[in-house]
């Protein structure tokens, strides 16, 4: 009985003990992810020694400074380009590639300088959603005009474009910024802070997967019968964009998709595939689009097979000076060809 009674007690103590440890292991665990983060989490709030400068609002700095400078560098001959042309989509491109620039420097700047506040936080998170605005805006605009609306080229294209695209950019943008602050992912806590994570997790990886189907869609549109039905962009630059642009959402989707399972591994494609968009996306609109245009040879913005436009509304093309010279010179030299000698025919009669 004595031992019946000792091994009792043994297995009830030994039973405590397993009990008390699960929660041990996952209070472990818990405090494991907050106090020793992965890398890839402490690259987005480590501070630049004792300064209250990160890492990441450096890394991402840097890039729009140089950027901005480029355009500032650029805006005595691009003011005189644009004003020549006088062509809405150049104009408008040029202007949002210029805020896109202001906004992530100062949505840089005013996070190297707040501090670990609730406030502070708050403000940081809405400027990357401002950010976020601009930059969806010019992305669903450069589909928009390169599928639909880019063969007119004109003010009222333009501006209902403009339209479609401030309220898709408004929703997406109020929708995330709405879950980033009510309901941010713990993922993506540190210590004190709370570190943007565009929505959460899931959002994350909805949206990555939805764009990323947009973009691949744009892509291998050439390559359907849908090619003889509607008229699509011939500029290759056009799709390198969207195939850059799908490559960075699968990226990002992958990523996502990782955290979702709880792999933090994750963190490190979605660092990337962020930094990259953030800091690059400008420069490559204005690469693909505008270089030409600003360029010593001016193109068009999207080039399209011949098609008739609409009689009513009034298009906005833009020019061809070396085309037009050409042209110019040929016609001059065909009626010099075939001007007639007024003074041998008088002497003949």
């Amino acid at each position: 009985v004595s031992d019946n009674v000792t091994h009792s007690t043994a297995l009830v103590t030994a039973l405590d003990n397993v009990t008390t440890l699960s929660p041990m292991t996952t209070q472990v665990i818990n405090d494991t992810n907050i106090t020793v983060p992965h890398k890839c989490l402490l690259l987005l709030y480590e501070d630049i020694g004792k300064s209250r400068v990160r890492y990441w609002d450096l890394l991402l700095l840097v890039p729009n400074v140089l950027f901005f400078m480029f355009l500032l560098w650029k805006l005595p001959s691009a003011r005189a380009k644009i004003r020549v042309t006088s062509s809405p989509i150049f104009t408008t491109f040029y202007i949002l590639v210029f805020v896109v620039a202001l906004v992530g420097i100062a949505r840089a700047v005013v996070s190297m300088t707040v501090s670990a506040s609730d406030a502070a936080m708050v403000a940081d998170k809405i400027l990357w959603e401002i950010t976020r605005f601009f930059l969806l805006a010019i992305e669903l605009s450069v589909v928009i005009l390169g599928l639909a609306f880019g063969h007119l080229e004109s003010k009222s294209s333009v501006k209902r474009v403009l339209a479609i695209t401030t309220v898709l950019s408004l929703a997406y943008s109020v929708t995330q910024g709405t879950l980033e602050i009510l309901y941010p992912d713990a993922h993506l806590s540190a210590e004190d802070f709370n570190i943007y994570g565009h929505g959460g997790r899931h959002f994350w990886l909805a949206s990555s997967c939805f764009f990323f189907l947009v973009y691949s869609l744009v892509v291998i549109l050439p390559k359907t019968p849908l090619k003889d039905r509607i008229s699509l962009p011939s500029r290759k630059s056009f799709y390198v964009y969207a195939g850059i642009l799908a490559l960075l959402n699968l990226v990002q989707g992958l990523g996502s998709a990782l955290l979702c399972v709880d792999i933090i591994e994750g963190l490190c494609c979605v660092d990337a595939t962020t930094f990259l968009y953030f800091s690059f996306f400008a420069p490559l609109i204005y690469v693909a689009f505008l270089k030409g245009f600003f360029g010593s040879e001016p193109k068009i913005l999207f080039s399209y097979k011949c098609q008739v436009d609409e009689p009513e509304d009034v298009d906005v093309h833009l020019p061809h000076p070396y085309a037009v010279a050409k042209k110019e010179g040929m016609d001059s030299g065909f009626y010099s060809s075939t001007q007639i000698d007024t003074t041998a025919y008088l002497d003949d009669v």
